[in-house]
């Protein structure tokens, strides 16, 4: 990929400018359209196919490019010199003058739950962005036939998520272009009435009904109603949600650009930047331009440096470069196209302050950081001199509340206590990291549903709390009264890591794993065995890795506790156990106690002259305090 000159002097930083944007946004469709069909209607891209089939997949790749190109030729003013709009124009006539028809340019017709349906909102979003200078100059008979495949998502069921914003997007473009009715007034009315509904503040949706809160917050949930909005020139309050949303989610990004990797789609890869570039577009944004600039250039750096494009100029699918386990079933190879709606940033032209100003530290790369988001259960924890964010998931498990909880859909982009922007989750079928099990009859455990106990920060340091029930793939599912309770304490680089069994049957263990990558598992309370596990699979980052690992016998209830550090460099905190309470205390005097039943956590420097772990918790925790009942 040939990109223009770095200037180090606007963008210390990554070296990337808009003109670096636009020229990524050529090159990737200049790519892929080497693959279309001769009529336009479709790019079959290279690659294994999706579980909706190589027509869906072909569809998938003309719409997902097409919303590059509306983005790239919108923020010209129309400007398209490399003629990608006749190009869309030609596959828009193809694709609808017999839909359902089972040759090489017919769409697919939008059925319940189908995947034309997503790829709708592409193309009704990227028809509204280039109104003028291509809708405007269909024939009226190739509006006509778009216009009824679009309705189709208008008189489907959608996904019960974020899919709902699919008909609400395709409703939002045929009333630009003063084709309303009740049809697409219902599909409107519909998909905002839910969003208020998955809102659960700070900024954050659930995508859908139950806890999946992972990037689709950013680059469906905030970017389908925020842009509506936008396009249409009208005021929406869910514009100072996505102020609000960016206020936490700009630390979800490693000092070397990545985003946290954390929750499904990951193969949008630097998609995970559309919100930010949109709020500097629109104004609803707490983030300097020179910071935001920072995020979305250095999102898009880091994928390009590392492999995403392959030798034929195709995002791949997969993280880096191609990884499987990254992957969802419904992925095909037109999918990591999504990754186009990071391109909303060059909505804003060549003269706004997100292009002007001087490129400044992402939120990760200023200071060491603890937030806890107790809304969502998620604690993130960033560290200056290396620039790495950690998350520690108390909160977010993809279980949507019809489904029951069950090991063979162990989800290893939620289920595990912790996740990074420099460590993916190893594999399933090899030995999780960052995941405590109950060891039952030599069945290990997993985590599925999560249940939130709370979370809070004081200066400097910061929980989360939530107990989930272990659920086994052999045997009985569950063991009646089991339970486990846990606590993330996170203080600089440290994390404490604190569960507490219950109802463990006689002769079970528990095992606690740590990061898949160079890091330190220190036992401090609970466990007796110590050693390394390997994970041949790998992660998305490496394609090998050994996992620390401790182990414990366990009987009815009791506690265990570990310090955990992503790195080579840990403090030195103790730990005591005494009946319900855990006290944790650091050499500079530093102390934190845990009380489970009901869970309350508190924290502070102990008075002069007491020493960590003694003492009274009430006479010594009056600083800082943060709990839950």
């Amino acid at each position: 990929m040939k990109l223009p000159d770095e200037d180090r002097v606007l963008s210390p930083h990554t070296g990337y400018t808009r003109d670096h944007w636009a020229a990524v946004a050529d090159s990737l469709l200049t790519a892929a359209w080497r693959w279309a069909t001769p009529g336009c209607a479709r790019l079959d891209l290279p690659g294994p196919p999706s579980g909706s089939g190589v027509r869906s997949d072909g569809l998938e790749g003309f719409a997902r490019t097409f919303l590059a190109a509306a983005f790239r030729v919108a923020g010209e003013d129309g400007k398209d010199p490399h003629g990608w709009l006749e190009r869309y124009a030609g596959g828009l006539d193809a694709g609808t003058r017999t839909p359902g028809r089972d040759d090489a340019e017919s769409w697919l017709v939008i059925a319940d739950r189908s995947q034309p349906m997503v790829e709708s909102a592409s193309i009704a979003l990227g028809l509204r962005l280039t109104r003028p200078w291509l809708w405007d100059q269909l024939a009226p008979a190739v509006q006509d036939r778009v216009e009824e495949w679009l309705r189709g998502a208008l008189r489907h069921l959608p996904a019960p998520n974020n899919w709902y914003l699919f008909p609400f997007t395709v409703a939002g473009f045929l009333a630009s272009v003063g084709r309303a009715d009740a049809e697409t007034s219902r599909a409107r009315d519909r998909a905002l009435e839910l969003l208020e509904g998955w809102y659960r503040g700070d900024g954050w949706y659930a995508d859908g009904d139950g806890r999946a809160f992972d990037h689709y917050n950013g680059w469906a949930l905030h970017l389908y109603p925020v842009l509506d909005a936008h396009l249409a020139g009208e005021p929406s309050h869910h514009g100072p949600r996505l102020r609000e949303h960016l206020e936490s989610f700009g630390l979800w990004f490693g000092g070397d650009g990545a985003p946290l990797h954390f929750g499904r789609s990951l193969t949008y890869r630097f998609a995970a930047a559309s919100a930010v570039g949109l709020g500097a577009v629109t104004g609803d944004t707490p983030l300097r331009p020179g910071v935001s600039r920072r995020l979305i250039s250095g999102a898009l750096r880091y994928f390009l440096d590392r492999g995403a494009v392959d030798e034929h100029g195709l995002l791949s699918l997969g993280w880096h470069g191609p990884h499987a386990p990254t992957v969802q079933y419904y992925s095909g190879p037109g999918s990591p196209y999504w990754a186009s709606k990071a391109f909303v940033c060059l909505l804003a032209p060549p003269k706004h302050p997100l292009w002007t100003a001087t490129e400044e530290p992402a939120p990760s790369e200023t200071a060491d950081t603890v937030l806890a988001l107790p809304t969502m259960g998620l604690l993130l924890q960033s560290t200056r001199d290396d620039g790495v964010v950690r998350l520690h998931n108390h909160g977010s498990d993809g279980v949507r509340p019809h489904e029951a909880e069950s090991a063979a859909e162990d989800n290893p982009h939620y289920g595990r206590f912790a996740y990074s922007t420099r460590t993916g989750p190893t594999a399933r079928d090899n030995p999780a990291d960052n995941h405590f099990a109950v060891v039952v009859s030599g069945v290990r455990s997993v985590r599925r549903r999560i249940h939130p106990l709370g979370a809070g920060q004081g200066d400097g340091w910061a929980w989360a709390g939530s107990w989930h029930r272990p659920v086994f793939g052999r045997g009985p599912a569950t063991v009646p009264g089991l339970r486990v309770e846990s606590v993330t304490v996170a203080r600089g680089r440290d994390e404490l890591r604190v569960h507490r069994v219950l109802g463990a049957p006689p002769g079970a263990r528990v095992e606690q794993t740590g990061w898949a990558g160079e890091s330190i598992l220190r036992p401090l309370a609970g466990w007796t065995g110590q050693d390394e596990v390997r994970a041949p699979n790998g992660t998305a980052f490496v394609p090998w890795v050994s996992l620390p690992r401790l182990s414990g016998e366990v009987h009815g209830t009791a506690v265990f506790v570990a310090l955990a550090v992503l790195g080579t460099e840990a403090g030195s905190p103790a730990a005591s156990v005494a009946g319900e309470g855990v006290g944790i205390g650091w050499p500079d005097g530093f102390a934190v106690r845990i009380r489970f039943g009901p869970l309350r956590v508190e924290g502070a420097f102990e008075h002069r002259g007491n020493r960590p772990g003694s003492g009274s918790a009430d006479s010594r925790m009056n600083r800082y305090s943060t709990r839950r009942s």
